[in-house]
């Protein structure tokens, strides 16, 4: 039987962590957005059920922040776990 890769091995790690690290940070930057810029040009908080992701409302735009911040995290994840893979097991 053969080992299993690191990036194998922390799949739901890389998933779990990666996008609640994401996440958070986009919802710190998307807020920090707003504080910038006010809230003058969202006609709309855009709080209810698909209102709440659409990119033009208030609460829309934040939620896309930390979906967008939270993939970039996984992909930064994968892509440390897979070099970090390779200086361990080089084979």
């Amino acid at each position: 039987m053969q080992k299993k890769s690191i990036r194998e091995r922390g799949f739901w790690i890389m998933i779990v962590g990666g996008m609640l690290t994401g996440m958070g940070n986009g919802s710190v930057f998307g807020a920090t957005v707003m504080c910038f810029a006010g809230r003058g040009k969202f006609q709309d908080w855009g709080g209810w059920m698909s209102w709440a992701f659409v990119p033009s409302t208030f609460t829309g735009f934040i939620d896309w922040c930390m979906l967008v911040f939270g993939f970039a995290y996984v992909a930064l994840l994968a892509i440390s776990l897979k070099r970090h893979n390779a200086l361990e097991n080089p084979a």
